[in-house]
């Protein structure tokens, strides 16, 4: 039976993750407090990965019980802020690390998703960052997490080798035929009692193609991804349900599911 075996948020968009054992379902349907602060610019422009690289060398940990970050960088002083909006001092250190100005937002009714038709969580399985990971050689398990930046990691409770229910791309399950680039049918599914709909396979940018802690790009990592993800197609997908291949993970919509709380060790189902 594949089990939700890991989930992750992301309290300021583009930094580190924050595992967490539980989650609420909230807002337009993503995950609570996760992306739910962004850092723009003077222009207004959100401060993320796809726009500036040297953002992977940025560190952050979360202490969400106290809404406590601490942030550090090379050649920075490492040091330890409040999490709410306009706060003057983790703005100048941010500002001090980028060379410009730089604020940061907070928006609790929604986040700062990045696709507004489908702002749930994304959802991925293990086995499919060990195959991932084991496709490039240089970088492993951890590193395909941070690259991808999922939600909700599925898994099997018996070890991948003994075990069917939780092969690599099973989240390939969860969209329909039609799915890219506009899914005009979703794929109804469950974890614990919250009901979800599998929109498509997430579209990827640049970001995973970077090491994530130092930013530098790996050449032709698209296109070898892509030639590797075609070849690869597990055979309960229709390949009409990608019109390029570049995608990873799964988007979804989660309406019927707000107000529910996702644990670890939850039970995920087909609907």
């Amino acid at each position: 039976m594949p089990r939700l075996v890991r989930i992750t948020i992301y309290p300021i968009k583009s930094l580190d993750g924050a595992l967490v054992d539980s989650a609420v379902v909230s807002g337009i349907g993503g995950l609570e407090n996760d992306r739910r602060f962004a850092l723009r610019d003077a222009q207004g422009n959100l401060v993320n990965a796809k726009r500036h690289a040297s953002i992977h060398a940025i560190r952050a940990s979360f202490d969400l019980a106290e809404q406590n970050v601490s942030l550090s960088a090379p050649d920075r002083t490492a040091a330890t802020f409040s999490l709410s909006a306009g706060n003057a001092e983790l703005e100048a250190w941010c500002s001090d690390f980028f060379g410009f100005s730089v604020t940061l937002e907070e928006n609790i009714e929604t986040g700062f998703p990045d696709d507004l038709e489908s702002p749930g969580p994304t959802v991925i399985s293990r086995a499919t960052l060990l195959t991932v990971a084991d496709w490039f050689g240089n970088f492993d398990l951890q590193e395909a997490r941070r690259r991808f930046r999922a939600n909700l990691e599925i898994d099997s409770l018996t070890p991948i080798a003994d075990a069917d229910d939780c092969p690599p791309f099973w989240e390939d399950r969860l969209f329909a035929a039609d799915a890219a680039p506009d899914a005009r049918e979703t794929v109804r599914f469950h974890i614990g009692d919250a009901t979800f709909e599998g929109v498509n396979p997430c579209a990827r940018c640049v970001v995973p193609s970077r090491d994530s802690q130092t930013g530098e790009i790996s050449p032709r990592f698209a296109v070898e991804f892509a030639r590797r993800r075609r070849e690869t197609l597990p055979g309960w997908v229709e390949p009409s349900a990608f019109n390029h291949f570049y995608r990873l993970s799964v988007n979804t919509r989660a309406s019927a599911a707000l107000g529910r709380t996702l644990c670890v060790g939850d039970e995920v189902r087909l609907g």
